[in-house]
């Protein structure tokens, strides 16, 4: 596939960008400083502004999906959502917060009252975008909220995933970059949360 990476340098992103090109599928790597974007066979370094509409919109034509990995608070999601529909790309993959995760039925992270008040304005803005994600009627979105702890590690592809209740085990809840990655480049080659949130957790 011809999928283009919005924020291939962060955290999440690079890990993204390593097990695209892993699968063997073409990348262009849309960041503010493509110099930034490791020298790897099939990936394009493009530079883009998340907060330029039209710009974006150019950078993503032409290809069969779009992967999002950008702060919530560092973006527009409005700004984001019309560059993909304009672009004429159907498919398009959000790299998630876990605020807005259920801890209980009907009650989310970002409602309980321990919720760190540091981390509110990134996870508030990660909600806003998931809403907004819900009421698109001709986009095939997915938003992949991570779990608690989001983190370097290692790449095992052992890993649970569940739908919006927070998955937590006897270590806590946890997942790596990588294999965030993994689960993230799986529902691109074989779909199985279209126009859905899911999550992915140890």
């Amino acid at each position: 596939m011809r999928v283009a990476l919005i924020g291939a340098t962060g955290n999440a992103g690079s890990r993204i960008l390593t097990e695209v090109v892993r699968r063997g599928h073409t990348v262009t790597a849309i960041v503010r400083n493509p110099e930034a974007v490791p020298k790897l066979a099939n990936v394009q370094a493009q530079k883009g502004d998340v907060y330029d509409q039209a710009g974006l919109a150019e950078l993503l034509k032409g290809h069969d999906a779009v992967i999002s990995s950008v702060h919530f608070t560092a973006s527009d999601p409005a700004k984001l959502i019309a560059a993909v529909r304009a672009a004429g790309v159907k498919r398009y993959l959000v790299v998630g917060g876990a605020g807005s995760l259920e801890a209980a039925p009907g009650v989310r992270l970002i409602d309980a009252p321990d919720f760190p008040e540091a981390y509110r304005p990134e996870a508030e803005a990660g909600a806003a975008f998931l809403d907004l994600l819900r009421q698109q009627q001709d986009l095939d979105w997915t938003f992949l909220s991570p779990s608690l702890v989001f983190a370097p590690g290692e790449r095992t592809g052992v890993f649970r995933l569940g739908a919006d209740r927070l998955i937590a085990g006897e270590a806590g809840s946890s997942i790596s970059f990588e294999d965030y990655a993994v689960a993230l480049i799986d529902e691109l080659e074989t779909p199985a949360h279209v126009r859905q949130r899911f999550t992915v957790g140890y």
